[in-house]
Order: structure tokens, then sequence, then C-alpha cells
């Protein structure tokens, strides 16, 4: 069910939140029987929702047979208690949902790992006092002077020392992501991650532009471990693309915190794509919702250069000269370097897309007219891995004239292997 009120708190359609939080459901295989819409005057301390609502609910749980209560709101331990005791079902909040996904979903190790850090984090704060099966006690020494350890808090030191081991590992996952990246950023391609709301295209673009088989499917969170492959650009140069795992509203925060070792890759990003599914009628909300996600991570527009790549465009009207009206009314979310629409499933516009990126690469770059010899072929494949080669003048007897275009961060490099043999009228 989805209550009224917490949608105009995040002020998004009606219907976009109702079937988004169905997809949720469907997401792991859950039977819908009844989809309904509450609206609230205030919420109930004790139940989240009116007394009244929660007497017909129980009714209908009880004629239907139901067995699971999903709520579309975030709910304290107590009003959890208390909606289950009364309903007789099993209830679960937005939070509890899609942990229940992630943790279905998780395949590699290390995902496996971020998903109980974050459902240890949730549960603890479920472990209330007024839950009868937790006052029991436990027999301590007789020399602590008092009463035994009750069972509520040996749950919750059981669950904080599972909690501390599981972020040592991910420390542990962290500093070997670093290790692995230091060979890549040897070679070096620059990074681009795709982010992007959940289903909005992202494992689809991400096969397009790198020729890759991610498992992309019309389904909520269909990608949960981040992959990273080479892609090809049409001037030459190679990136390392990267697809991340899709970002919803009212993310809970200890999985963004949990998954933060799978998120690196987009906090080392040399440009972010955030793909956006306009043919989406909540895509405005879903936008706000990823530029949230982002900031706690520390990233913006100011940090790294952002384009928009408005997906889906061939599920939207054209007019009689092939245009697409409803694009008219889009507009970017904040300061972004450009904006291309695009169909990653049919292909169109992934060419201004391309010429985006290495608009975008190209931003504070110096380009450099060197001499090679023919017997330097090193000197070459160093070129064409560190920089972009833009022109390259017919060979003579001396050898051949590049002209390369090299990022800030290669400029040291550069000078170092090439210096000697640059003069004033070699830098463009």
């Amino acid at each position: 069910m989805c209550p009224d009120l917490h949608l105009k708190l995040n002020q998004r359609t009606l219907d976009a939140r109702r079937s988004e939080f169905e997809g949720l459901a469907r997401a792991i295989r859950l039977n819908i029987v009844i989809s309904d819409t509450v609206r609230l005057r205030e919420v109930r301390p004790a139940t989240y929702l009116g007394g009244g609502y929660v007497e017909t609910l129980a009714e209908r749980v009880k004629q239907q047979d139901i067995e699971l209560v999903l709520v579309d709101a975030p709910l304290s331990p107590i009003q959890q208690r208390n909606l289950e005791r009364q309903t007789g079902a099993k209830v679960l909040d937005r939070t509890a949902l899609i942990l229940e996904i992630f943790g279905e979903r998780a395949a590699t190790r290390e995902g496996v790992l971020q998903v109980e850090l974050a459902h240890l984090n949730y549960q603890k704060g479920r472990l209330v006092r007024s839950w009868t099966h937790l006052e029991r006690q436990r027999g301590g020494g007789g020399f602590l002077g008092g009463p035994g350890e009750t069972q509520i808090e040996s749950d919750r030191r059981q669950i904080q020392d599972r909690i501390t081991l599981l972020e040592k590992r991910l420390e542990k996952v962290v500093r070997t992501r670093g290790l692995q990246r230091k060979p890549r950023d040897a070679v070096p391609y620059p990074v681009v991650a795709l982010v992007g709301y959940t289903n909005s295209g992202k494992s689809s673009l991400f096969n397009r532009i790198t020729g890759a088989e991610v498992m992309a499917q019309d389904l909520l969170f269909a990608t949960l471990d981040t992959t990273v492959r080479r892609a090809h650009l049409p001037h030459g140069r190679d990136i390392m693309a990267s697809d991340t795992v899709g970002f919803v509203a009212d993310l809970p925060t200890d999985l963004v915190a949990a998954f933060r070792a799978t998120l690196e890759e987009v906090t080392q990003a040399d440009i972010i794509l955030h793909v956006r599914d306009v043919a989406n009628p909540d895509h405005v909300a879903q936008a706000s919702d990823v530029l949230g996600v982002l900031a706690d991570l520390g990233i913006s527009s100011e940090t790294v250069p952002i384009i928009e790549v408005w997906n889906k465009i061939d599920q939207l009207a054209r007019d009689e000269d092939g245009n697409i009206p409803a694009l008219e009314n889009v507009t970017p979310a904040g300061r972004v370097q450009a904006q291309v629409a695009v169909s990653a499933l049919s292909g169109e516009g992934i060419g201004d897309l391309f010429a985006a990126v290495e608009e975008c690469l190209a931003l504070g770059s110096r380009v450099f007219r060197i001499m090679v010899p023919h017997e330097n072929g090193d000197d070459i494949g160093w070129i064409y891995a560190h920089g972009e080669v833009i022109g390259r003048a017919e060979p003579d007897d001396e050898g051949t004239e590049y002209s390369v275009r090299v990022q800030p961060r290669f400029y040291a490099a550069f000078q170092t292997r090439f210096g000697k043999r640059l003069q004033p009228s070699d830098i463009a």
C-alpha cells in the first residue's frame, strides 16, 4: 500500500509511485492480491495508518489469506510490530523490501557482504524491548552482582560483532579495488561511469557502447554488481565504461553506505553519464533522486563533469518531420556539460553521445605536435595509449608528425618523454 502523505513529501505522482512500488514487489516474484492507496491526515505513532483502516486491512487479510503486507513508507519498529499483531500478517516497509531484493540479487561475494551489512544495520534498529521473545534472561556468573545478560542485549551484541567483522572485510575490498585500479590507471583509460534511476536503461546503454552482454531486463535492480568494460570512441580513444547499481527513491541510507565500495567507480570517474528514462512520466523526480544519492557520495557537477543521457526516445511519439515534441519540455537536472537524446535499444543518438564524451574529455586538454622517428615504435604506442591522436602527417625521412591531445593529468609524463623535442611552435 502507498500512503498518500509520503507521496506528497516526495513530490511524486501518485500513479508513478504506486507503479514503482508494485514493481519492487514483483522484482522478487510476489503475487499482488491487493494494491491500495491510503490518504493520511497524520501519521499514527502506534501503527502509522489510521485505526479504522487497520481494522479494514486486518479483515481483508483474513478473508483473502494474505501472508505479507507491504507499506511504501519507513515504519518504526513499534509500528511494524503493532501492524503485524493487528493484521496477523508479516509486515515489511519500503526499506525492508529493497533489502530483500538486494539480498536475492547479490551475486558476488562482495555484493553479499554489502547487502548483509545493510540488513544487519536495519535489523539492529528492530530490536525493541517490547518484543516478548527477547525478554528472556540468560544466567550470568554470580560474581557479576546483578541479573544476567538479557536476550535482547545478547542479540544486539552479536549483531554488532557481525557488523564490525563485515566492515573489516569490506575495507579489504576497498583496498583490493584500489590495487586493481592501479594497473588500469597506469594504462590509463578515462573512466566513464553510468548512473541513473533503476530501470532507466543503464545496462542496455552499457551493452550498446561496449559490446558487452550485461543482463538488461525491464526489471527493477537488474544490475547490482559493478561491471567495467573498455569501449572505443570514434576518433581512436579508449575509455573504461562502468555500469553501476540503479538508484531509487528513498534508497536506504545503510544500503548506500554499504555499497560505497562498489560505487567507488563513480567517485573515481572522469565523466558521469546520468541516464534518464525520458519516456517515464516521473523522470524529473527520478533525476532528483539520483542527484541526491550522488550528493551523499560527495559527487556533484562541480567535482565531476556530468552528461545527461535522455534514453528511451524510441518510446516517444514523433511528428511528421521525425522530431520528438516531448523532448522540448525536458530540461537538465542541475548543471551538466551536455545532454544527448538516445535510444539504447535502437542505437539512435549513440554517435552524438560519443561526440559529447570526446568533447568533454577534451576540456582542459592541450594539443601538441610531435615528430616521432620511424624507429621509435614505443613512443607511438605511448601516444596512442595516453593521448588522443587527432591528426597525422604523411611520413618523411625523419619520421611522422602527430597532433596529439593530452589531458592535464598526463602533461608531466608527456613533457618527460617528449619535452626535449618540443618547440614553442609545437604547442597548438
